[in-house]
């Protein structure tokens, strides 16, 4: 009888884990429905001089909706990965967007002109040189993993944009283990959602990477704190 408990405990459990997951992932989706749609048509384009039509209005959109439902994506992952030790009621999503977005939107800005760099390089060196295409995807690597930290570091410290940036430029670096599990996190989801299993990314991708990699960030943050304090 216990273990038959104990089953419907564990079934239980996962399913919550699961509701919890995809509703927020669906919640994320839908606020970057717009984006999404410009994607497909990138992806779909038939003349290659529409590109010009449809990158501006993507570029636009990122800091505006991209990275505020990326953060209050985080804040979510955030309450889950510190359940035991959540100092307020639970909050919803939207409660997290509306909160964070003016932040989230300022760093967006500053990283989506990054990011936009980088593509431009990226495509430019394609036809000109491997060896500085190879150096930026690298560069890209590590924009990749400084973004993911901006926004566990929005989410996690009551900071100016300036000062959060700041932090999680430091952190990208302090520590090869979070580089790492980030990345190669991240990377995997990323690589199972676009090639295997697509019908995953409004569901579950944004929820898994974002629990994930804030599980590793917030291990680094109580190893950090726990040095301090013996300090």
């Amino acid at each position: 009888m216990k273990q038959s408990s104990g089953i419907r405990g564990g079934l239980y459990a996962v399913s919550e884990w699961i509701s919890k997951f995809s509703l927020t992932n669906l919640q994320w989706a839908l606020f970057n429905l717009p984006i999404a749609l410009l994607l497909l048509s990138l992806l779909n384009i038939g003349n290659t001089q529409d590109v010009w039509y449809l990158v501006p209005p993507l570029v636009l959109l990122l800091p505006f909706l991209f990275f505020p439902a990326t953060t209050a994506l985080f804040a979510q992952a955030r309450d889950w990965v510190r359940k035991d030790q959540k100092d307020t009621a639970d909050r919803s999503y939207v409660s997290y967007y509306k909160e964070n977005y003016k932040n989230s939107m300022k760093a967006g800005i500053v990283l989506t002109v990054l990011w936009v760099i980088l593509a431009a390089d990226l495509y430019y060196f394609s036809t000109n040189s491997r060896l500085f295409m190879n150096l930026f995807l690298i560069l890209g690597i590590l924009l990749f993993v400084y973004t993911i930290n901006t926004f566990s570091t929005l989410v996690h410290f009551d900071m100016n944009v300036r000062a959060v940036m700041k932090k999680a430029f430091m952190l990208t670096f302090v520590s090869p283990i979070l580089f790492l599990t980030v990345a190669m996190t991240s990377g995997f989801i990323l690589a199972v959602s676009l090639y295997i299993f697509p019908l995953i990314i409004p569901i579950f991708t944004g929820s898994l990477i974002a629990f994930l990699t804030f599980s590793a960030y917030y291990r680094l943050y109580i190893k950090l704190s726990g040095m301090e304090n013996n300090g």
